[in-house]
């Protein structure tokens, strides 16, 4: 999860902190609620090959699994293959094995991570993605304007729903201190620096109770923290070093609790949008806060904003860094970039007009 949140939570604390933690409670519920509604019907669509790929632990999947195998069984289709993933194989590998199976859709029913994952190996295949947000972010569901508490409509829009052509960012982390390199990809928004160090300090405990509010503790711990000296080239253009906290490289924009963190950003226009974090006080982080609450559209010298196709980081020591969510371990630079229309997602029908209109 982006430090921005935690920031934003920290400085507008108890009012934002406490409806949030409303809605969280109220969605978890919600979500209950929507595993128990009539199994649907289908409408009408073509014989589909249909796979899930299911993080196991989460508390819905059972829901999900017995929701999906009933749907298929109506809609006279063979029966979905279930795939779960393990901490050692957290849904890329299970994902590849469901295209490899022939399947014309493969739902992802799990957090960011699963998804992240199973998107990987979905990309570029001409298979369809299915989104079954059941994680504490879900933040691409949300950017997509996918509900995260309908649980039977999450599964009928996979089966049944519009396909839309959205973008990835690919990107290679390299560790000049130990020559690790590694390729990977996300859809939501990737970082190096202070947003990955907050994700490192965070309690796991006190994140199974209060979901994604319990960043914002381990933000207090760490807002104090020295800036680091980055060296950043957007669009192989002259490399610029200054001291920050953080890059985050954004696909999309929507944050939890309605926050429009980025609200320029668009999943399908081809482009990265680059944030650069460099606040020296608190007053720095209530200037940043500030420009977020208030969707402020100019640049302040403490977070600047770009839009590119590329960006490249590099720091002298191995900086912590994180994917959607996901600490993916140190690295010396980071080369970030857009891969145009990489995925098809199953989205929410579009609404049919009457005539005339």
């Amino acid at each position: 999860m982006p430090v921005e949140i935690t920031l934003i939570l920290v400085l507008c604390a108890a009012l934002l902190a406490s409806a949030a933690t409303w809605v969280l409670i109220g969605t978890r519920g919600r979500r209950r609620a929507a595993a128990d509604a009539a199994v649907f019907a289908p409408r009408g669509a073509a014989h589909q090959r249909v796979a899930m790929v299911i993080n196991p632990v989460k508390a819905l999947a059972p829901d999900a699994e017995a929701l999906l195998r009933t749907s298929c069984e109506l809609a006279g289709w063979d029966p979905p293959l279930i795939l779960e993933t393990t901490v050692d194989s957290p849904g890329y590998l299970q994902a590849l094995q469901a295209l490899e199976s022939g399947a014309d859709v493969v739902l992802a029913a799990g957090g960011d991570g699963t998804i992240r994952e199973v998107s990987r190996a979905v990309a570029h295949s001409g298979a369809a993605l299915g989104l079954i947000p059941l994680g504490t972010g879900n933040l691409l569901a949300r950017n997509l304007d996918i509900s995260v508490a309908d649980l039977a409509g999450n599964i009928r829009n996979s089966l049944h729903g519009d396909v839309r052509q959205i973008d990835m960012a690919t990107i290679l982390l390299e560790d000049s201190a130990t020559g690790r390199t590694s390729h990977n990809a996300f859809l939501v928004m990737g970082g190096i620096g202070l947003d990955a160090q907050v994700i490192a300090a965070t309690r796991d405990e006190l994140k199974k109770r209060v979901g994604w509010l319990a960043y914002s503790e381990a933000g207090v711990r760490l807002l104090p923290g020295r800036r680091t000296r980055m060296t950043v080239s957007l669009d192989d253009g002259p490399a610029v070093s200054q001291k920050v906290h953080s890059v985050l490289v954004a696909n999309t924009g929507r944050l939890p609790a309605g926050i429009d963190f980025i609200p320029d950003a668009v999943v399908d226009d081809g482009l990265l949008d680059v944030i650069i974090m460099s606040p020296r006080s608190v007053l720095g982080w209530a200037w940043v806060a500030g420009k977020v609450m208030t969707r402020y559209p100019k640049d302040l010298p403490v977070i600047r904003h770009h839009r590119v196709r590329k960006v490249t980081v590099t720091v002298a020591e191995p900086t912590q860094t994180q994917l959607d969510g996901d600490l993916t371990g140190p690295a010396t630079a980071i080369t970030v970039e857009v891969d145009t229309g990489a995925l098809l997602v199953r989205v929410p029908p579009s609404p049919v007009l009457p005539r005339g209109k």
